[in-house]
C-alpha cells in the first residue's frame, strides 16, 4: 500500500487508474508562496501567521508585523479587497510599502457562463496558464459553490466527463481560496463597504459576519480533481474559509467529496472536520472496479469501514453517498437492496443522493429511466434511509455533476486567447 503521508507538499500522489498523472513543471511553492516574475508575494491563501512572517522578513519589527498581518487578513478575507490603498485603517505611508512588496491575487476569469436555471460556471486560469472551472448553484434556501482542487483529474471514473481529462497539477491554497473570493466578488457578497469594485465606508458595523442570509451559503469540494489527493492544500484552504475573522463559513456548511482515498479519510475528519461525501456509485466489486477504478486499490468494504470510523459522523452529521444512476449497470432492485444491506451492516448514519447520469459525447453509459430511479429510491427510503433524487442543474452549460471537463477543450486556443484578452481589456 502506498504511504500517502510521504507525498511531497504540493506534489501529486501515484494514483491507480488508466492514465498516470503527468505533472507540468512549475515554480516550487515554498511555505505557501509561489514565486512571481515581479518579485512580489501574493498573499491570497496565506494565514495570519504566515503573512506576519513575510512582513517581518520584509523589514517590520515583530510587533508591527503581527498588527499589520491582522489588519491585512481582515481586509483580504472579511472585506474582499484587492488593493492595499483601500485598507483605510493602515497608515497612508504604509500602503505603498505593501504595494511594492505584495499583491492580492485572484485566479483569472477566462469566461463566465450563466445557465437558464440560474447556475453559473466560470472558466478560470492559473498564473502559469492552466485552466479549471468552478460552479455556483442557487436554490430557494441556499447557494452552493462547487470548488475544484486540481487542474484535471486522474481517477478515470468511466461515467464522469471530468475524469477523461489528464491531471496537470494540484491547485495551490491561494487558487482554491481564490475561487471562493471570486464567487463572492461576482455575487456582491462582501460586507458593506467591502468588495473589490466598491469604495469603503469607515463607519461599517463591525458586528458578526456569517454566511446566513447570503447567496453563497455552502461549499462543496466536488469540482475538478480528487480533494484528498491534494490534502494539505485543501485542508489549509478550508481552514482559511472557516476562519471566524475572515470568510467565516461554518464547517457544517462545507462538504468534501472523495472517490475513496481511504488512508486520508480519517485525517480529513480530524484536521478539517467538514462533512463527508463519498462517490460510491456501485455496490458490487465488479461494477465499482469498472466505473470507479480506485476501487481496485481501496475496495468497498475498506471504504465503508473508513466511513464508519469517520470522526464526527452521527445522525446529526450523516455521511452522504453519491450514486449516479446508470441504465442496466447499477440501478436494479437488487442493487438497491444491497446498498441498504451494506449501509446497515456498517451501521452508517447515511444519506444517499441519487444522481441521474448526465450524458456527454462518447459516454459509455445511458441514464436510468425515471421510473427505474423512482423504484430504486423507494426501496432505499422504505428501509429508513433518505434517498432523494438530485435535480440536474446547469446541463446547458456543462455544469452538471460529472460534466466539468473544462470548456477550454471545446474551444480553439486562438478563441480562448481572444476571450482572455477581452477580459483583461475590460479590467483595464
Amino acid at each position: 500500500m502506498t504511504d500517502t503521508n510521504s507525498m511531497p507538499a504540493g506534489g501529486i500522489m501515484a494514483i491507480p487508474g488508466q492514465i498516470d498523472p503527468v505533472p507540468v513543471p512549475r515554480a516550487a511553492v515554498v511555505d505557501g508562496v509561489t514565486p512571481r516574475a515581479d518579485g512580489r508575494v501574493d498573499l491570497m491563501g496565506l494565514p495570519r501567521k504566515r503573512i506576519a512572517e513575510l512582513f517581518e522578513q520584509a523589514g517590520l519589527d515583530t510587533k508591527a508585523a503581527k498588527l499589520r498581518a491582522k489588519q491585512v487578513f481582515h481586509w483580504l478575507y472579511h472585506r474582499g479587497v484587492t488593493r492595499f490603498e483601500a485598507m483605510t485603517d493602515i497608515a497612508k505611508t504604509m500602503r505603498p510599502w505593501l504595494e511594492d512588496r505584495f499583491v492580492i491575487g485572484r485566479p483569472d476569469i477566462v469566461e463566465a457562463q450563466h445557465s437558464t436555471d440560474g447556475t453559473r460556471k466560470w472558466l478560470l486560469r492559473t498564473a502559469d496558464g492552466h485552466d479549471f472551472e468552478m460552479v455556483f448553484i442557487p436554490d430557494a434556501d441556499r447557494g452552493t459553490l462547487c470548488v475544484s482542487s486540481q487542474v484535471g483529474c486522474t481517477l478515470n471514473c468511466r461515467f464522469c466527463h471530468t475524469g477523461t481529462m489528464r491531471l496537470v497539477r494540484n491547485l495551490t491554497v491561494g487558487e482554491i481560496v481564490g475561487q471562493v473570493m471570486l464567487a463572492r466578488d461576482a455575487l456582491g457578497e462582501w460586507p458593506k463597504g467591502g468588495g473589490t469594485m466598491a469604495g469603503l465606508d469607515d463607519e461599517e458595523d463591525e458586528g458578526g459576519y456569517s454566511a446566513d442570509g447570503r447567496l453563497l451559503t455552502n461549499i462543496v469540494m466536488m469540482g475538478m480533481g480528487e480533494p484528498l489527493y491534494n490534502f494539505d492544500n485543501v485542508r489549509d484552504a478550508l481552514k482559511i474559509v472557516m476562519d471566524g475573522d475572515g470568510l467565516a463559513l461554518s464547517k457544517r456548511r462545507i462538504t468534501l467529496s472523495t472517490s475513496g482515498v481511504v488512508p486520508k479519510m480519517a485525517l480529513c475528519g480530524e484536521e478539517i472536520g467538514v462533512n463527508l461525501a463519498v462517490s460510491l456509485h456501485a455496490v458490487t466489486k465488479d461494477v465499482r472496479d469498472e466505473i470507479v477504478p480506485i476501487n481496485k486499490k481501496y475496495g468497498i468494504e475498506e471504504l465503508l469501514q473508513a466511513c464508519a470510523d469517520y470522526p464526527g459522523a452521527s445522525n446529526a452529521r450523516r455521511i452522504t453517498f453519491e450514486y449516479v444512476m446508470l441504465k442496466d449497470k447499477n440501478d436494479s432492485d437488487e442493487d438497491a437492496r444491497e446498498l441498504v444491506r451494506l449501509l446497515r451492516h456498517y451501521n452508517l448514519p447515511a444519506k444517499v443522493n441519487l444522481i441521474p447520469f448526465n450524458p456527454w459525447p462518447g459516454a459509455p453509459y445511458e441514464c436510468s429511466t425515471p421510473d427505474r430511479i423512482r423504484a430504486f429510491s423507494n426501496i432505499v427510503f422504505e428501509a429508513g434511509i433518505s434517498a432523494p433524487v438530485r435535480t440536474p442543474r446547469g446541463r446547458d452549460i456543462d455544469a452538471a455533476c460529472g460534466q466539468l471537463k473544462t470548456a477550454a477543450e471545446k474551444k480553439s486556443r486562438a478563441e480562448l486567447e481572444r476571450l482572455y484578452a477581452e477580459k483583461e481589456a475590460e479590467l483595464g
